[in-house]
């Protein structure tokens, strides 16, 4: 999981969150050139190095926060939520698809099982497992002490609940998938041939088995879904009411480490601590959520108006790095940006993608062309100054193990671009090219808005698609707009042929949760039978083999720069400003660090010199 504030607590499927991007501006302007580094002092806080060429590497970086004097009793802290939008308040994980809400979630929601640094579940969670010999039947536990906010104990029942919810016909969520369907009678529960899942059986109040159709490695690193629903508050709402109502949106419970005292929809949340969180009792009292604009972030950093944020945007860095009132955290992030072709449609009736073979984007020739007309590498210089860099596969560099290092993409190539229109028949026809058949190709291309570089890149993007005679349209979105328009509700607007997103990617590699046939986000709306056929090996029994399973990502990671139904544009780190009063904070995975640790060592924030 990304673990923020060290809390292990986002969703372990691969089924990944949306992170927002630096993005768009509507219509043409005027030719956008990539900037140049900005000049900034040669040594910024100790350890943070610039090279002569104004670049930055996130080796340098430390992920855990030094300690600087003593925890005091209680205290109150200011965590920054850095959108331009609000958060959109759908606050169960059962229900919710976007960052900002998993941001808002992560103070009092979690797993009910924790993972190691090689995203592997371990017995340390609020929940311990068991495996059958046969590693289909998994006997979970859960701690006594484990208790929703409300008093009640979180018990079997209620992780059974979540499971009939999601797989019910009227769920209007994005969880259900391949990782339910592969559950013993879940198929025939969904279909109404049976008032129980067969494959899921309560043997206690607190002990749950649950049976699963096919072995694969990722049970043990992310398939499993770990997130309880209190049947309490839950059990006599209607389906297709629940992520709509109160007990979601105005007044959720879990059982983390916080509770929700208030909250101002879509602006801020006031969290009080939960003194009978199960790993024990929070140091601090408090934590006030706010939604602080990328533009206002530094002042808010300066001031202490903040001591922590959710993340730090790259490209005001290099001026600010010698802040002197906070110490600076870095990790490679568990994500990707990239340019994402509409291929088709989802088909809501049947849950599933429906390519058109007749889609504007559907010729690959036309796809490739775009790739190689874009610099990433540079993109990552100039706007990132060396924190993000140029993205080669969909398994990014923060899975080691089987992201291929060794595959180069498809390189920046302005004239292998023009030759590959010129001889898939998209001839020039004045300034812009038409398509093979003669007729007028425009395309109409969509992003997200974002901080001050928002602008320029997408501008970028277009500048370079225009220098190879592509006659492309930009238009802005925020946050939930984009996601709505690019299918997020399981409506694809027509009007949308190329966009531009990012996805942090869960634990589990296995890519199926956003490009399989069954995955809501496969925004594509791309299949192959290759493509099948690569992620159905990908979690098969063979693939408990490591080496066999590098090798079919391997594969799949070269299909998909093949066929291209998205290309990666750049890897990210992700940077993080804490306030010095902070003690016991860390980012990135496997730490041992938790939530309900993070104490301050003074009652007010440092304020910068």
């Amino acid at each position: 999981m990304k673990k923020r504030f060290s809390s292990k607590t986002l969703l372990p499927l691969l089924f990944a969150f949306m992170i927002v991007l630096s993005a768009c501006t509507s219509g043409k302007g005027n030719d956008v050139t990539l900037p140049s580094p900005t000049n900034t002092p040669n040594q910024t806080d100790g350890n943070k190095k610039q090279t002569e060429e104004g670049l930055y590497s996130i080796e340098d970086f430390s992920n855990v926060k030094t300690n600087e004097g003593e925890p005091i009793k209680g205290g109150t802290i200011t965590y920054g939520l850095v959108t331009d939008t609000a958060f959109e308040g759908i606050l169960n994980y059962n229900f919710s698809s976007g960052i900002p809400d998993a941001k808002v979630l992560e103070w009092f929601d979690e797993s009910l099982l924790t993972w190691d640094k090689n995203y592997v579940f371990t017995n340390d969670g609020a929940a311990t497992y068991e495996v059958s010999e046969d590693g289909r039947t998994f006997t979970f536990t859960i701690r006594d002490n484990v208790n929703w906010h409300d008093g009640k104990p979180v018990t079997a029942e209620d992780w059974e609940f979540a499971h009939e919810v999601i797989a019910h016909k009227d769920y209007d969520g994005p969880r259900y998938g391949s990782d339910f369907t592969n559950i013993e009678g879940l198929v025939e529960y969904r279909e109404g041939k049976a008032d129980k899942i067969s494959g899921i059986k309560v043997l206690s109040d607190k002990k749950l088995q649950i049976t699963y159709i096919k072995s694969t490695p990722s049970l043990l690193t992310g398939s499993i879904w770990t997130y309880p629903l209190a049947k309490h508050i839950f059990g006599d709402m209607e389906v297709a009411k629940m992520s709509s109502s109160s007990a979601v949106r105005e007044k959720p419970i879990s059982f983390g480490p916080f509770k929700v005292e208030s909250i101002v929809p879509g602006e801020s949340v006031v969290y009080v601590k939960n003194p009978d969180y199960w790993r024990g009792e929070p140091h601090l009292d408090k934590v006030v959520l706010k939604v602080i604009n990328p533009t206002t972030i530094v002042q808010q950093l300066k001031s202490g108006g903040v001591d922590l944020v959710d993340s730090f945007p790259i490209d005001q860095f290099p001026d600010n790095a010698n802040m002197s009132n906070v110490e600076y955290l870095g990790v490679i992030d568990r994500a990707y940006t990239y340019i994402g072709f509409k291929l088709g449609k989802w088909d809501e009736a049947n849950k599933v993608v429906a390519p058109d073979p007749n889609a504007k984007m559907a010729d690959v020739n036309l796809r490739r062309a775009m790739w190689h007309a874009v610099d990433n590498d540079q993109v990552g210089k100039r706007f990132y100054h060396g924190l993000r860099w140029n993205a080669t596969t969909l398994i990014p560099p923060s899975h080691p193990e089987f992201h291929d290092a060794s595959n180069p993409g498809i390189a920046y190539d302005v004239e292998k671009a023009n030759q590959i229109l010129d001889e898939a028949g998209y001839k020039k026809n004045g300034e812009f090219r038409t398509k093979p058949d003669g007729s007028e190709l425009v395309i109409n291309f969509i992003s997200m808005t974002g901080g001050d570089i928002a602008e320029p890149l997408a501008r970028y993007y277009v500048q370079s698609w225009n220098a190879i005679g592509l006659n492309v349209n930009l238009e802005l979105a925020e946050f939930n707009s984009f996601y709505d328009r690019v299918g997020n509700n399981g409506k694809d607007d027509p009007n949308v042929d190329v966009y531009m997103g990012a996805w942090s990617v869960g634990i589990d590699v296995d890519p199926t949760g956003l490009y399989g046939r069954d995955a809501l986000f496969n925004f594509p709306r791309y299949a192959s039978e290759e493509n099948d056929r690569l992620l159905a090996e990908g979690v098969s029994e063979k693939a408990f083999d490591v080496a066999t399973r590098q090798a079919i990502y391997k594969e799949w990671q070269q299909l998909m720069v093949n066929e291209i139904p998205v290309f990666p544009t750049l890897y990210r780190s992700e940077i993080v400003p804490v306030n010095k009063r902070i003690l016991n904070y860390a980012i990135g995975d496997g730490t041992g660090i938790y939530l309900h640790e993070l104490a301050v060592s003074q009652d007010k924030p440092f304020v910068a010199e």
